[in-house]
């Protein structure tokens, strides 16, 4: 039946619902940069404990490596050999610390092995090691002898033979 025939009108069909991101308008300018603050203030709080979480990554990974050179050196000396000159002896020279520099190795002579000269030192500037010294000389690249020098605290060093290995600032 149609209203011709004596029937009840009929209203407007009804219309699609639309969800509300279906519209035809768009986002408007503030919308838009209600957003972008939003994100921003994410990544800004973000940032910072992303870059103290890559650090200390790179941290472990020379701990890492700092621990597996020693422990082929560490096995040439308990069969009663010589300490190599240089890491390249044991197929080790190329690598690099997680900052891309090489990692320092320094064989003490057998003659000298109760003070060396040029060993790191601790707080009382004595030798921490008795037969080599091998590290990073972490983030700055800088580095002194003495672990209580500004330039040692962020180098990753072995100290008491091996038994340590680690931030200088921490031994």
């Amino acid at each position: 039946m149609t209203p011709a025939d004596g029937g009840p009108a009929l209203g407007p069909l009804p219309s699609q619902h639309r969800a509300w991101w279906c519209s035809d308008h768009g986002f408007t300018l503030v919308e838009i940069l209600a957003v972008i603050m939003v994100i921003s203030l994410l990544a800004g709080l973000g940032l910072p404990k992303l870059r103290t979480v890559v650090e200390k990554a790179k941290v472990a990974r020379a701990i890492g490596d700092i621990d597996a050179i020693q422990f082929d050196l560490m096995a040439i000396e308990s069969q009663n050999q010589p300490l190599p000159a240089s890491l390249a002896a044991i197929g080790r020279g190329g690598i690099r610390d997680p900052w891309g520099r090489p990692y320092i190795y320094f064989p003490f002579p057998v003659s000298t092995r109760r003070n060396p000269p040029g060993a790191r030192r601790d707080r009382f500037l004595v030798p921490v090691n008795s037969t080599f010294d091998l590290y990073s000389m972490g983030p700055d690249g800088q580095s002194a002898l003495p672990f209580t020098a500004a330039a040692s605290y962020d180098d990753i060093v072995r100290a008491n033979d091996g038994g340590y290995v680690g931030l200088a600032s921490g031994f």
